[in-house]
């Protein structure tokens, strides 16, 4: 059985127009590193089973398969806006949008940020993978502005950013925290000591949400970490610390009802 997260912010601003969730791997049919709901068409996983997983997602959300619309993601700033001719293409992009009642856009996460947006009143949604590479270049400024140029107004929109790994878990190394900083000096406010001389923990939810703060839009953080969450929530990161060989990732996805 499907156990996605919702946000209250965007269900108080939305009521019944639109439905949203964060899935966990929880009610899926993929098995071993994988096991769960594990819908990343580019891991190693047995195509079936990703493709039943995300079909069960779509199930979900009372649409059929070819409704579900995701993107090939490259950590980019880049923003797709899906419409009523969408056939399932998978452009690489790091975000969608969309005005159109029926189809479900959903971002793949393994520790990065998936923020879901949505503007009742001009029934426009969007979904963004914010990882810091797409944070930093300005994945989610891109997606309000296309929400925008589909009739979105800002005033009107509300986010939430979902599960992803916070900063007890994600350490990074001096030529990181550099880029950030020269960036931007303020960004300092993001890192903080970590064991390791010359590393630094990294924030990267409290960067998304003072970015999401700056650009005039209300948001919530549902503060949900990634990396401990095994049972939840597949991680990059914590594949990486046992050297397994892949990962799975879990979806995040919003829909304006019909």
């Amino acid at each position: 059985m499907l156990s996605p997260v919702q946000s209250r912010l965007i269900d108080r601003a939305a009521g019944n127009a639109v439905r949203h969730g964060y899935f966990t791997r929880r009610g899926g049919v993929s098995e071993g590193i994988y096991a769960g709901l594990n819908v990343g068409l580019g891991s190693a996983d047995e195509k079936e089973r990703v493709v039943e997983n995300r079909a069960r997602v779509s199930r979900w959300f009372d649409a059929a398969p070819d409704r579900l619309a995701t993107v090939h993601q490259i950590h980019s700033p880049d923003v797709f806006t899906a419409n009523g001719s969408y056939a399932g293409e998978r452009p690489q992009a790091d975000a969608l949008v969309t005005a159109t009642p029926g189809l479900v856009l959903g971002v793949l996460t393994a520790d990065c940020g998936p923020v879901l947006f949505a503007d009742t009143k001009a029934g426009v949604v969007g979904a963004a993978h914010a990882g810091w590479k797409g944070t930093l270049a300005g994945v989610l400024e891109n997606t309000i502005a296309a929400m925008e140029a589909l009739g979105a107004s800002r005033n009107n929109i509300v986010a939430c950013l979902g599960p992803s790994i916070s900063r007890r878990h994600y350490e990074v190394g001096p030529e990181f925290v550099e880029r950030f900083i020269g960036t931007k000096p303020a960004y300092a406010d993001f890192f903080s000591p970590s064991e390791r001389q010359g590393h630094a923990m990294f924030d990267l939810p409290g960067l998304t949400l003072r970015r999401l703060a700056e650009a005039g839009i209300e948001a919530e953080n549902l503060d949900i970490c990634t990396y401990p969450a095994e049972a939840d929530y597949f991680s990059y990161r914590r594949t990486v610390h046992r050297n397994e060989p892949d990962y799975g990732r879990q979806i995040s996805a919003i829909m304006i009802r019909d």
